[in-house]
């Protein structure tokens, strides 16, 4: 059964202090929901971890909730446009479980709902009207939350908007809820998928989340022709380690899904206990490379706050380390701090 509550959670597993003693600060925090498909994973510390709340998001003030701007970025009601060439729709704010480290706390579980006609139709229009768009995530919340017929609609409308634009089927599902993936529901994303570039964006953040279900669906959409490139979050006591990191990444390769970005924790207020100090994210890389090739080394990549932009950890854009303060230059040439946290 899905999980909601700490009292759900205190069936499965002994809650520690620090997780019986969070509170749900509406507005600050996520809710709980744990998915049918995680509640027996939960017993892995790496899937609690991920999954379970902790008090030290009631008493994290660092960073806010909406580290990369996108209200400001907002140029319809879903639709973000924080670089020339691309764009992210937010379909919708629910997700099947809702992951603690994630950066889009302002928005998910918010209760908002998917986006309307309404909301799809300007989104489609502005596309239309801004050529320079080459790109679109379709994300949120998770996409395939929605109905099949509500997602055909959703498809279907941008691919009619505009045929020529790569589209991102961004989804944490095949770790949180694989059985979504029924045969209708691939003959939705086969039907809308003709003529029009989809990529899956999947983030698996250890090995233990690609169960054989989650592989069944990796393995329709390689079927499918419909390339897959995973997000990995670098999550202190999670996959904070260059072992970890090689397996998940060997694994994915397996299974013909390319390793993308392992993504430093946004400075998103509730995280910090999550976030792996930044000197220790190059420490791993350097590791990762050492044992991976090209193929199966992810981008170490850095959102940067304040909207800058994602740029490469180890590269020009990072100017260094100073009285624990990292200083990174935005792709404008703009400043960006990021703290090394402890």
């Amino acid at each position: 059964m899905a999980l909601k509550s700490l009292n759900d959670l205190e069936k499965y597993i002994v809650l520690t202090e620090e997780e019986k003693d969070w509170k749900e600060d509406g507005g600050h925090t996520l809710p709980i929901l744990i998915s049918d498909h995680l509640t027996p994973l939960i017993t892995n510390p790496a899937i609690r971890r991920q999954f379970v709340p902790s008090v030290k998001e009631n008493k994290d003030t660092v960073g806010n909730l909406d580290p990369q701007m996108e209200k400001e970025y907002s140029v319809t009601p879903r639709l973000v446009k924080r670089y020339r060439n691309r764009a992210a729709f937010l379909v919708t704010d629910s997700c099947f479980a809702y992951c603690r480290h994630c950066f889009r706390r302002r928005f998910a579980g918010s209760m908002v709902g998917p986006a309307t006609k309404k909301e799809i139709e300007e989104a489609c229009s502005f596309l239309s009207d801004h050529n320079e768009i080459k790109e679109v995530l379709l994300t949120g919340g998770d996409m395939f939350t929605l109905s099949d017929t509500s997602l055909d609609y959703l498809l279907c409308s941008f691919k009619e908007a505009r045929p020529d634009i790569i589209y991102r089927l961004c989804t944490r599902a095949l770790t949180s809820n694989p059985d979504r993936f029924t045969q209708s529901l691939f003959e939705v994303i086969k039907k809308n998928s003709i003529g029009a570039p989809y990529y899956l964006m999947t983030q698996f953040n250890h090995p233990s989340e690609i169960t054989e279900k989650a592989k069944s669906v990796i393995k329709e959409f390689v079927r499918l022709g419909i390339p897959i490139m995973n997000q990995t979050v670098l999550l202190r006591g999670v996959n904070d380690s260059v072992e970890v990191e090689t397996e998940l990444s060997n694994t994915l390769l397996s299974l013909r899904v390319k390793p993308y970005y392992l993504f430093q924790g946004d400075l998103v207020q509730g995280t910090a206990h999550l976030r792996v100090p930044l000197s220790k994210g190059i420490e791993i890389e350097k590791g990762m490379r050492e044992s991976l090739s090209g193929l199966g080394l992810p981008q170490y990549t850095i959102d940067l706050p304040q909207g800058g932009g994602k740029v490469p950890v180890e590269s020009r854009y990072n100017k260094g380390l100073i009285d624990g303060v990292w200083t990174f230059s935005t792709l404008d040439g703009e400043e960006r701090h990021y703290p090394e946290d402890d």
